[in-house]
């Protein structure tokens, strides 16, 4: 069993300052904000999982992308994408190809068998690109500007630091410069990985599939594809390393169907359906738990209230037509429409929504809405006002509810400069008194706090 342990200093200081991670630490003001600038940044997923071994089976590779925005503060706010050059580098954490773990994960492999498996001959310590396969990233360098944020896709980040300590939610610093390169805004996030896939709970030594189908080998990937050989008459075992998706597609790396049932995702959530299988067996780990926001969490992290159990996932794919990875559930599903919690046909982690800011902005990566249990994750909203809540909410300061009403607001928080600051001042130089121009058109009565 793993214990996992962060190593960098500013995240300690966010754990004491959010009150260990709780959802009841709060500030009468928000700390100031120096300078014309704030910078956010989010992972895109929320939680990247990754293979242990590149030899046998592979279904996914080291592959972490990051988004930023920049917001020049003022009346209104500004997102700005030019001019600027935003650098990433990951604390403690500057090199992939070298490092193993506990967990049998040796990721020198992918690097030995990328052309095999992606047909492209990597750098050692540069990551695939599936956005501009010419651009290989590492876990240094500058974020491009894409539209409207910055993003750096395809870091080869493994869960391992550069001290040895295996750690699923490393850290990545983002530095924000002008033109002659003064330092305008840095904020941290967390860059989330795991190698906790439990193949070897089912395949493998002692595993419920070995001794039925397979044989006897140590190894689980190598077991998966002896029993795809025995059942499918294949001939993957001679052939490998396999990649999963290069007969049946994955759109997270690209790939198309003709039908769903042609899908990975479909063959896997429905062919272990009726096995004993368990989300937090490849989503990916009982140590790791992919989901850790506290207002979406339960024992199981609540896998299956958003997404269904493991039949159902594969059949919204086969027979309803969903698409994996690009169809996915909707936050209005359980908040409804209000608030502008509809996200339309745009997933959470593309939509936009109050001043062009991105939902993950504001309210943190899928999978890890603030607050989290895991401190890293709280990170910015900590620096920014002062408590591990929705970055603008009232709930930096008020326990339960948006305000104590319009006029009570006016009074103290309006204007450029108001006896008591908000945390709409992360941004704003001066908030408006009209609440109609809030973002999700906030409301006075108590919506928890969040």
């Amino acid at each position: 069993m793993k214990t996992v342990i962060s190593i960098s200093f500013t995240a300690l200081m966010v754990f004491v300052l959010s009150g260990c991670g709780g959802t009841d630490s709060v500030k009468d003001t928000p700390p100031p904000i120096t300078g014309d600038f704030v910078v956010l940044a989010w992972n895109d997923l929320g939680m990247h999982c990754l293979n242990p071994s590149y030899d046998a089976a592979v279904i996914l590779p080291p592959y972490n992308t990051v988004w930023a925005q920049v917001v020049q503060r003022g009346t209104p706010p500004q997102v700005v994408t030019s001019g600027l050059t935003v650098s990433y580098r990951l604390i403690g954490n500057t090199y992939s190809s070298g490092k193993t773990d506990d967990l049998g994960g040796d990721f020198a492999q992918f690097w030995q068998h990328d052309q095999d498996l992606f047909g492209v001959d990597l750098p050692l310590d540069r990551g695939l690109n599936l956005v501009e396969p010419d651009r290989h990233n590492g876990l240094t360098g500058t974020m491009v500007p894409s539209g409207d944020h910055f993003v750096v896709d395809g870091m080869p980040v493994v869960p391992v630091s550069d001290s040895g300590i295996w750690n699923p939610y490393q850290i990545i610093e983002i530095t924000v410069k002008n033109s002659t390169g003064t330092v305008l805004a840095e904020t941290q996030a967390t860059v989330p990985t795991s190698d906790e896939i439990s193949c070897d709970k089912c395949h493998g030594p002692g595993g419920s599939a070995t001794g039925r189908i397979g044989g006897g080998t140590d190894d689980p990937f190598v077991n998966i594809l002896q029993i795809h050989d025995v059942m499918h008459g294949t001939g993957l075992e001679a052939a490998r390393p396999v990649l999963c998706s290069s007969c049946h597609p994955s759109p997270i790396l690209g790939g198309t169907a003709a039908t769903g049932a042609d899908y990975l995702s479909a063959h896997i959530h429905g062919s272990h359906a009726s096995r004993g299988a368990a989300c937090l067996d490849c989503h990916p780990g009982e140590v790791t738990k992919c989901n850790r926001s506290l207002a979406h969490t339960a024992a199981d992290g609540h896998c299956t209230t958003c997404h269904g159990d493991m039949q159902q996932v594969a059949d919204s794919i086969v027979n309803a037509g969903r698409v994996p990875w690009m169809a996915e559930p909707k936050c209005a599903t359980c908040h409804g429409a209000v608030h502008g919690t509809d996200t339309g046909d745009l997933l959470y982690r593309n939509a936009t929504g109050h001043g062009g800011l991105y939902c993950a902005a504001c309210h943190g990566s899928p999978h890890a809405m603030v607050p989290s249990r895991e401190t890293v994750d709280n990170h910015q909203m900590v620096q920014y006002q002062g408590a591990a809540k929705t970055l603008g909410s009232c709930g930096a300061c008020h326990h339960s509810s948006r305000g104590e009403g319009s006029s009570e607001f006016g009074k103290k928080h309006g204007g450029s400069n108001p006896s008591r600051r908000s945390a709409c001042n992360v941004c704003h130089i001066a908030t408006p008194t009209d609440t109609s121009k809030w973002p999700h058109q906030y409301t006075w009565r108590d919506n928890g706090g969040a």
